[in-house]
């Protein structure tokens, strides 16, 4: 704006610094820091006689959205924190207000506190919540910490409230949308309510500034807007209803201004005046002219009265400098402003609903301001920031891609995000779905605890453990073996090993790895009930016990929540330590907790630069970052828009090499939070890529790229998927560290996708189902000495087919040929084959059951899962049974070739695991599931390359 002086047209006087003469003080509807800190802003307080200072959120967009002013701050804080956009800009906003409520205190302290203000706005998100607003103007009050600070609040019905519990807090409140009068008498009885409210404490009611701004010039934009429309389709009031354009505003301001002098004359004010109170003075908002018609100086001239202000936008001040005219204006022709709105109302141009639209309107505005404000500033933070985060591109057809726009959107215009953050579980179903939400904030909680979590470490490593070996299952178990395969072996550490199997080949394998005597333990499980968690600890301390004797359990760590059985355990045995999960978070949102920070630090991750990479993960994906610029939010809109919209419900999951081992835990994260109810995001891990020909149109593609390591072969193949029109969303790690904040970013979309899903994303039922059948069946080994007998419905050499009557009825035939054909006949487009192998799993049965699902992939142009048993059960076991019915199952067991007890117990480890694969299988069934059980006996490598070969003949 041009602050140099001009000469108005009263001659040498200024007109803006005449305005004090007639009672009314000019402020300037502007804020920015290069104007602050160049002198310009003292300019005008010298110069014009300015008083005060407002802002608001579109203020601030233009001033941090553009330009480099703010840059060297933006650099300073995030070189020393990790913020979210929302902390960036108050961070930044503050600092601004603090500066300009400095240039104007002098102003304060001249007028003894009747001007001088600044103002700084409460979150516009909160224009419909009172507590969130009190709660907030406080905030902002102690954060800025200047007498001459104003906090605006929104007059609406839910602010007036909070404007009265402020006040009685002795806070300066600068009150905005006020558009009609009935709004502004119900502002005005709440200042004067929390003045009586704050001397009924014994407070004093001296020293409290406040200010209603009354908006104008948009109630003339919609009321001329009307009349222009009516004297267009040639009403018959046509020339009365012209006389009235411009004048309306006006004249509504005037019934506020009278409404105020008789409130000020009434006895219940003097009182107050008299403890020494000031009035709450009417501010004139929305001042620049945008008709072009009416004089650019038409809402100062007309509207100057005595104790009051007129907020002035930069162009319109510089306007009023040059050639505004100065009058008593606001008290003429009272009785004229009645008339025109008497005309207002008798032709029908319905003022009272102009005014409710327009603060309705106005809410919105600011809420899509301050959007616009926090997206330039997300934006500008992710170009400063750089590769220290992860980046997400989407490739996706047009269709898609405007759907997924579309709910960005509207997630925007509904506060969505912010409502998660929030933990409003109305985002879901409404039932419990708020209890589960604490993984929102655990990496900060990790971080306040990092003093003792490397103190563990510390000691971890200056006992000297060999070999670290945690026993645990699904979510205490998968982020925990993310971390092994991802970073290996670090110096000085033990070599982490993650055993989640009841399959006594596998057990037995882990024990021969690990040396007894050199080995720290870990068990791991949040209810201390699971069964595997159990009795592998019970294995493997009783195997060190003969070792280590009564030193055993110095060699033993737990985690597990509170209360739980493991817990009683771990005391009864003398573990070394017990950590503590949150019962309010579920084992696949863990990751970040305990559950997998414990084994991080007891391998040697280094733990601060991985909680500060999920730090980032988390801040990326905060309630201020808008929902285009959130990765969480981005990343889970396209998974549940393309699986509702477009039936492409096949996350197919790849990973760079150096990070492959995501996909496992991303399995469990899918599959258990969003497979249930018939619907669900059914993932697909490790199925390796190949032409875009071979796949159906319900797949997603989403790739984890390593920068620092990528794949050739997937690069190419990820680009013929591009080119082919397959949806493709790229997420970029620069670094092996940020999978911690692929972490979070994957919670949160899993949260989001839930959310568009219509499920909760917080329960997993149909484990459990599998789990009470596992639990019948061992009951009955115990209590006979045996599992229940149960008759193959078809043998063919090695092999021997089981399943329930329909399905067995609907797999005729008696040869293994005949019996695969019949089963694998009935996949059709759409659906996907799992292979679920309760074998041990090693290099060879890898490569098998790899083999195999490609052979199925490629000749059916379905997706495949290619699963073992029992670690599947607590992961992609709840999507099978309870998501979308298009799964079609070959369950695969066989014959141990050793067995191992478990102590204290009279089934063994080979009776678990035939019982978990009974229960798994039943439970399919149960569900209507299209399964079949085949049971190798004998030599598993022969008989598994035998029914690899039966499988390809048959398709």
């Amino acid at each position: 704006m041009n602050v140099v002086q001009k000469a108005g047209v009263q001659g040498s006087a200024n007109p803006l610094k005449a305005l004090e003469s007639f009672g009314q003080s000019p402020w300037l509807d502007f804020i920015q820091r290069s104007y602050t800190e160049n002198g310009s802003l003292k300019k005008l307080v010298d110069e014009d006689g300015l008083k005060g200072v407002t802002s608001n959120p579109a203020i601030f967009q233009k001033a941090m959205g553009q330009g480099t002013d703010y840059d060297p701050q933006y650099k300073d804080i995030l070189a020393h924190r990790i913020v979210d956009a929302g902390t960036l800009y108050e961070t930044m906003a503050i600092d601004d207000i603090k500066a300009a409520a400095k240039v104007l205190y002098p102003v304060y302290e001249e007028t003894k506190g009747l001007d001088g203000y600044v103002s700084l706005e409460v979150s516009p998100y909160l224009a419909r919540d009172t507590h969130g607003t009190v709660d907030e103007a406080r905030r902002l009050w102690k954060a800025v910490d200047a007498r001459n600070l104003m906090i605006k609040i929104p007059g609406t019905d839910e602010g007036a409230p909070a404007v009265r519990t402020v006040i009685a807090d002795g806070l300066n409140i600068n009150v905005t949308l006020l558009f009609s009068l009935d709004a502004y008498k119900a502002v005005l009885e709440a200042y004067i309510a929390g003045l009586e409210d704050r001397h009924a404490k014994g407070l004093p009611v001296s020293g409290i500034a406040s200010v209603a701004s009354f908006f104008v010039s948009r109630i003339d934009g919609k009321i001329d807007k009307a009349i222009d429309q009516r004297v267009a389709a040639g009403d018959k009031d046509a020339e009365t209803l012209k006389a009235l354009r411009g004048k309306v505003a006006i004249a509504n301001a005037k019934m506020a201004y009278l409404h105020w002098q008789e409130v000020t004359k009434s006895e219940r004010w003097q009182k107050l005046a008299a403890l020494g109170a000031q009035t709450q003075r009417l501010l004139w908002a929305s001042t620049g002219t945008k008709d072009k018609a009416y004089s650019d100086v038409l809402y100062v001239e007309e509207l100057i009265g005595p104790e009051t202000v007129n907020t002035i936008p930069p162009a319109t001040f510089d306007a009023f400098r040059d050639h505004g005219k100065v009058r008593a204006s606001l008290t003429e022709d009272v009785e004229g402003a009645r008339h025109v709105l008497a005309e207002a109302e008798r032709l029908g141009l319905d003022l009272a609903g102009v005014t409710a639209t327009l603060v309705d309107e106005g809410v919105s505005s600011f809420a899509d301001a301050f959007d616009d404000l926090l997206g330039s500033v997300a934006g500008k933070q992710n170009a400063l920031l750089g590769d220290k985060l992860t980046a997400t591109k989407l490739d996706l057809p047009a269709e898609i891609d405007a759907a997924v726009k579309a709910s960005l959107e509207s997630w925007r215009k509904d506060g969505t995000v912010r409502r998660i953050w929030a933990r409003d579980a109305t985002v879901w179903t409404g039932k419990d779905e708020a209890k589960w939400l604490k993984w929102l904030g655990i990496v900060d909680d990790r971080l306040a605890d990092l003093p003792a979590l490397e103190a563990f470490q510390a000691d971890v490593k200056a006992r000297g453990f060999k070999d670290i070996l945690l026993l645990g299952m699904g979510g205490s178990s998968l982020g925990p073996e993310v971390l092994a395969e991802t970073f290996g072996k670090h110096e000085g550490f033990g070599h982490l090993y993650v055993l989640d199997s009841t399959d006594p080949q596998q057990v037995r394998a882990f024990e021969n790895k690990i040396d007894l005597a050199k080995t720290l333990f870990i068990v791991s499980s949040k209810s201390g009930g699971t069964l595997e968690p159990n009795i592998l600890k019970a294995y493997f301390f009783e195997a060190a016990k003969k070792v280590l004797g009564d030193k055993v359990g110095s060699h033993f760590v737990a985690v597990t929540d509170p209360g739980s059985h493991m817990e009683e355990v771990a005391k009864q045995d003398g573990f070394w330590k017990i950590f503590y999960g949150e019962k309010e978070i579920g084992g696949r949102y863990s990751v970040l907790s305990n559950f997998g920070i414990v084994p991080a630090a007891a391998s040697g991750v280094p733990l601060k630069p991985f909680l500060d990479s999920a730090l980032h993960g988390v801040r990326a994906s905060a309630a201020s970052v808008p929902p285009t610029l959130n990765p969480g939010v981005l990343l889970g809109t396209v998974l549940g828009v393309a699986a509702t919209q477009f039936g492409r419900d096949k996350v197919t999951i790849v990973a760079s090499p150096g990070i492959y081992d995501l996909g496992a835990w991303l399995e469990q994260l899918i599959a258990e939070s969003t497979g249930k109810i018939g619907k669900g995001l059914v993932p697909i891990d490790q199925e390796t890529l190949g032409a875009p020909a071979l796949y159906g149109k319900d797949r997603v593609f989403a790739y984890l790229r390593l920068a620092s390591k990528p794949d050739a072969e997937q690069d190419e193949a990820i680009r013929a998927l591009v080119a082919a029109g397959e949806p493709v969303v790229t997420i970029t790690l620069h670094h092996p560290l940020q999978i911690a904040q692929e972490f979070f970013h994957w919670e949160f979309a899993t949260a989001v996708a839930g959310a568009i899903l219509g499920i909760d994303p917080f329960d997993q039922p149909d484990v459990e189902a599998s789990k009470i059948e596992t639990k019948k069946l061992t009951t009955a080994y115990n209590e006979t000495g045996t599992l229940p007998a149960e008759t193959p419905f078809a043998t063919d050499g090695a092999f021997s087919f089981f399943a329930d009557p329909t399905n067995a009825a609907a797999l005729k035939g008696g040869s293994t040929a005949e019996i695969l054909k019949a089963h694998f006949g009935r996949v059709k487009a759409g659906d996907y084959v799992g292979l679920l192998a309760y074998v041990e799993r090693d290099e060879a049965t890898i490569a098998w059951i790899q083999a195999t699902r490609l052979a199925i992939r490629d000749a059916l142009k379905v997706a495949t899962a290619a699963e073992f048993g029992p670690r599947f059960l607590h992961s992609t076991g709840q999507a099978y049974k309870g998501g979308p019915d298009s799964g079609v199952f070959l369950q695969i067991t066989t014959d141990d070739v050793a067995d191992l007890p478990v102590p204290g117990e009279k089934y063994t480890f080979g009776v678990v695991k035939a019982a978990q694969a009974r229960g798994d299988f039943d439970v399919l069934a149960e569900r209507g599931r299209r399964a079949l059980r085949v049971h190798i006996t004998g030599d598993l490598a022969s008989g598994l390359r035998a029914l690899g070969q039966a499988i390809a003949a048959a398709l």
